[in-house]
């Protein structure tokens, strides 16, 4: 077996993964996430059934054009890593989503997968002026984007419970790191 540098191979995954923008072809389609291009500080809340805050933290989300500009990813990060340095919580997430346009569907096809329980969620993705809404093709969850801006965003996670109830499940809001 062959030894290969581990440094130079994620130098040469990331040059090959990462893109300065969409491709023309699409970056009409991809307008409404070019705003979250870039890396967000975030204010992360969790709620119980009540609609109580149980839990908040610092957060982290870098979002970039990859895949040879045909599709945009994000990686979240709960505790920040700085909140883990001072905290010393080291457990958190680190989750992934990726987003290729369907033109057929004239939406999004997301995927987001968090590696700690090994849980992958598909989506559907649309967006209007001023919100991107993400709904699972597995599960009843809604994922929503508001307020979208150069500066922050606000970001949602809402479940629907068995008799059609939305429960509010988690909150981001962002601002964009200097």
């Amino acid at each position: 077996m062959q030894i290969t540098d581990g440094a130079a191979a994620a130098r040469t995954f990331a040059e090959l993964m990462v893109s300065d923008g969409p491709r023309p072809e699409y970056a009409e389609a991809f307008e409404p996430f070019a705003p979250l291009i870039g890396s967000w500080d975030l204010d992360v809340a969790w709620y119980d059934e009540t609609g109580a805050i149980t839990r908040q933290t610092k957060g982290e989300w870098h979002f970039a054009w990859v895949l040879d500009g045909r599709a945009v990813a994000d990686i979240w990060i709960t505790p920040s890593r700085a909140a883990r340095a001072a905290d010393g919580d080291g457990d958190g997430e680190w989750g992934l989503s990726m987003r290729i346009y369907d033109p057929e569907l004239r939406a999004f096809r997301s995927t987001w997968m968090g590696p700690k329980a090994a849980f992958v969620m598909p989506f559907i993705a649309r967006a209007t002026a001023d919100t991107i809404t993400l709904e699972s093709q597995s599960a009843k969850t809604r994922w929503e984007f508001t307020g979208i801006t150069e500066t922050g965003f606000h970001w949602r996670n809402e479940d629907e419970d068995a008799d059609g109830n939305i429960i509010l499940r988690q909150t981001f809001v962002a601002t964009r790191q200097r």
